[in-house]
């Protein structure tokens, strides 16, 4: 009886040339497919790397998220430059409203026509300045103190304390020692300068040094709120007649000189460490501000030429007063707005490399 023939794996001839065999590697099944008896993949973790997640895993945002190290220049740059045009600003201000006739006799027109609506806006007015004191700007700046104490931003702390001190220094050392209101034979019921307003100078640097230390998400609330109560404040002087409109532009232009400035200069503890490229809560903010003082600017020119009648039967002193309220309001916005879009420029710094 014959043996049936031998298979190459049960037996080789001695003789037989040896041929290597190619090493088969076992297939992976298809995600969603497991193989019978193979073990689970692990499940997959939002925080692995960029490379170990899943193709059209759609857990993670999407949303690009910067790794902030160190401050950008660009922003810096800008915030030195509109240091600097403010100072040009305010220099301008100052001369036209200090040492021209038609910069004095609107300012007493409109100091003359506060008198319009007196009764009905100083019952909101007078509330709104009893606030400012110097307990007021020792509790708020203490407060942005230690909101930057709590978040360990210690660079933030010091940039409010250089803000809010030597904005409200400048703004007394220029009333009481630097400026003079020039003699030019225009009549006043107050001789002496008034330029800048103390009450707005301290309402918006204040304001603007809770702007600063708070976190980028709520930058934009914390600076329609601040624009609105300074507003107030400032309009509020002109309606008590304690300040004439342009102390109240000049008080802003001085913050806003201060806040560039330091803005300017941010250090590594005032940047976002993870910021987000897009805001929708700083463009809705910036939108709003933009719309205000385009509209608040609109009317004051429309007054102030003449070219709106509003009110002109109420004489020349109302229309005037209105027109440089709405100017104050614009000013307002305007500085509010340039805050934030420096802020939040300034804030948002570089990925390492």
């Amino acid at each position: 009886m014959s043996l049936p023939p031998t298979r190459p794996h049960e037996q080789q001839r001695p003789d037989a040339p040896t041929v290597p065999t190619a090493r088969v590697e076992p297939q992976t099944p298809a995600l969603g497919n497991p193989a019978l008896g193979t073990q689970p993949a692990a499940p997959w973790s939002p925080h692995a790397p960029a490379h170990a997640r899943p193709a059209g895993d759609t857990t993670a945002s999407t949303r690009p998220v910067v790794e902030a190290t160190e401050a950008r220049v660009a922003p810096r740059v800008v915030g030195l430059l509109v240091a600097f045009l403010g100072v040009v600003a305010f220099a301008y201000v100052t001369r036209l409203a200090l040492g021209t006739v038609w910069g004095q006799e609107l300012d007493e027109n409109a100091l003359a026509g506060s008198t319009f609506g007196k009764g009905t806006l100083w019952k909101v007015g007078e509330p709104v300045l009893d606030v400012v004191s110097n307990s007021f700007v020792v509790l708020a700046l203490g407060g942005a103190i230690l909101i930057s104490l709590l978040r360990r931003r210690w660079g933030l702390a010091a940039q409010v304390v250089v803000l809010v001190a030597g904005a409200n220094l400048t703004t007394q050392i220029l009333k009481h020692q630097v400026l003079e209101r020039a003699h030019l034979g225009v009549l006043t019921e107050r001789p002496g300068n008034s330029l800048p307003s103390g009450h707005t100078t301290v309402a918006a640097s204040v304001s603007i040094a809770l702007l600063l230390v708070v976190p980028r998400r709520v930058r934009p609330v914390v600076a329609l709120l601040g624009a609105v109560y300074t507003a107030l404040t400032g309009v509020s002087t002109m309606v008590g007649g304690w300040h004439r409109p342009s102390d109240v532009v000049a008080g802003l232009l001085v913050v806003l000189v201060w806040t560039a400035l330091v803005l300017g200069l941010t250090s590594a503890s005032g940047i976002d460490r993870k910021a987000k490229h897009s805001s929708v809560g700083t463009a809705v903010a910036t939108t709003l501000l933009a719309v205000g003082t385009a509209v608040s600017g609109a009317l004051a020119a429309g007054l102030l030429t003449g070219s709106v009648e509003l009110f002109a039967d109420r004489g020349q002193d109302v229309v005037d007063y209105l027109g440089t309220a709405s100017a104050v309001v614009a000013a307002t916005g305007l500085v509010f707005m340039v805050s934030l879009l420096l802020r939040q420029s300034t804030a948002r710094g570089r990925a390492e490399s």
